[in-house]
């Protein structure tokens, strides 16, 4: 291990992606700090953590995002470091800056590069005027006044989005542009109410086009290498589900323009740390969509097929150090799938679902990663995102890696809380997506993968739980007395 300036690190996170740093960190020989709210008091978390800090709020969510406690817990904990996952304070630039302030080593992008690559607006503009491909779009602070009618000019149809948003929330698809002032005035306000920031931006909107991403990868020394891209086309809600590299729509030539546009972005904006550049592509083309300045929730398949881990790279990054490789020793290797899975009924509109985690197997094998941060016990609520594990395999095909996904998720068994383990099994076995032909509205194209059978789920799904009661199990191996008179008579 390359020497650090820091012993400690502070997570400023939770569920599997704080699970998932711990395992690097113990890697490393460092040790773990982590904050916790009492929600999560009996999580994977802080069970694996060194040492566990309670932090408190009006609820849940507002602890993990009182900068000044996280602070506090870090000095409190020797911390020299502080990760900040993803989701939070993640890509909050004011919050990197207390961090550095606080004389703690921020893992992640420089507070300047959060707010000029995490700002829509901002990045979008950026970017154009770097030379790199935008989609056709107008830009509400250029002129408040004029931005309906500037949208109006692009044509439908639009999609009407924050600036500052993030999973889908605030966006709007107008494809009747009488409806756009409803739609401008809707996004605005959700805009506001979950970001604090209601500037909105509207583009063309692509009709089921897909959705691509590029890993990037820089230093303090300018460097700046790409690990390749991933595909995330299969969506509900524009939320992602399923991932996997290489994205099967992709050309050896078109998979080089792309990587080395997101590298050619990064550079220019003097990118440090980890960060994804994510692309539309649609007939051969491919447009900016944004940058997210932090981990992905699916930088695991991008290891899978690198061999490189990601949190160890930011880690070595925060702490000054260079790059250990270029750009040519990163290799390609295999076909890497990613499911998430959910707390939630995709057969009832993904109606998010509770309950006590009563048993828990997850699948394994050559090739198969689990990313968690549940244990059997535990109680799914809806006070936190719904995802509660992620399951990743690798193997040399894409077909070979679909066939293993599907059966891991097949082979997981979680009772006690419903899941949308059986919906991503549909998807995995769906033969559009065996054929690679995806897109951000493949399921709503196609909604008996998310209807499944309800029905037939349901009976299989109390039957089983039935044979597990003891009062059933007694009677179904209890020998009826007519039968029992027999002896050990048999015909």
């Amino acid at each position: 291990m390359r020497e650090l300036p820091f012993e400690t690190i502070l997570i400023a996170n939770r569920g599997e992606i704080a699970v998932r740093i711990i395992k690097t960190l113990r890697k490393l020989g460092l040790r773990s700090a982590i904050v916790y709210h009492d929600a999560d008091a009996r999580t994977q978390a802080i069970d694996m953590a060194d040492t566990a800090i309670a932090i408190s709020g009006d609820t849940p969510i507002a602890a993990y995002l009182d900068s000044a406690q996280i602070i506090a817990a870090a000095r409190k904990a020797g911390a020299g470091a502080l990760h900040p996952g993803y989701g939070f304070l993640s890509e909050n630039a004011e919050f990197a800056r207390a961090v550095i302030k606080a004389g703690i080593a921020f893992i992640g992008p420089a507070p300047e590069s959060i707010e000029l690559m995490g700002d829509k607006i901002r990045s979008r503009n950026f970017v154009q005027r770097n030379g790199f491909p935008v989609a056709p779009s107008a830009i509400e602070e250029d002129d408040r006044a004029t931005f309906a009618f500037r949208a109006r000019a692009i044509g439908a149809p639009l999609l009407v989005k924050p600036s500052a948003g993030g999973g889908g929330k605030g966006m709007r698809i107008v494809r009747d542009l009488d409806t756009l002032e409803d739609a401008i005035a809707q996004a605005r306000s959700e805009g506001q109410r979950y970001f604090g920031d209601g500037r909105l931006y509207v583009e063309r909107y692509v009709e089921n086009p897909r959705h691509l991403e590029v890993q990037v990868l820089g230093d303090s020394f300018g460097n700046v290498v790409h690990l390749f891209e991933r595909e995330c086309s299969v969506q509900r809600r524009f939320q992602k589900i399923i991932e996997e590299t290489p994205a099967p729509a992709l050309s050896p030539g078109l998979r080089k323009r792309i990587c080395e546009t997101a590298t050619g972005i990064a550079r220019a904006a003097n990118y440090r740390n980890a960060g994804t550049v994510e692309f539309i592509f649609s007939g051969g083309e491919f447009y900016f969509l944004e940058m997210n300045t932090r981990l992905q929730v699916e930088h695991p398949v991008t290891e899978m097929i690198t061999g490189i881990d990601l949190v160890a790279q930011q880690i070595y990054v925060a702490a000054g150090r260079e790059l250990g490789f270029s750009q040519s020793d990163i290799v390609s290797k295999g076909h890497a799938i990613e499911a998430r899975l959910y707390a939630e009924a995709p057969e009832r509109g993904y109606l998010p679902t509770t309950g006590k985690v009563l048993i828990l197997q997850y699948p394994d094998g050559d090739g198969v990663r689990i990313d968690s941060g549940i244990l059997q016990g535990q109680q799914i609520t809806t006070v936190f995102d719904p995802m509660l594990a992620k399951i990743i395999v690798h193997s040399p095909t894409r077909i070979e890696a679909a066939m293993k996904a599907y059966r891991a998720m097949r082979d997981l068994v979680l009772l006690g809380c419903e899941t949308n383990a059986s919906f991503l099994a549909r998807i995995l076995a769906d033969e559009a997506f065996l054929s690679g032909q995806v897109h951000t509205g493949y399921l709503e194209e196609n909604p008996h993968i998310a209807a499944g059978n309800p029905a037939s789920d349901l009976s299989a799904f109390l039957a089983t739980a039935a044979l597990m009661t003891r009062p059933v199990r007694e009677s179904a191996d209890a020998v009826p007395a007519l039968h029992a008179a027999l002896g050990s008579w048999r015909n």
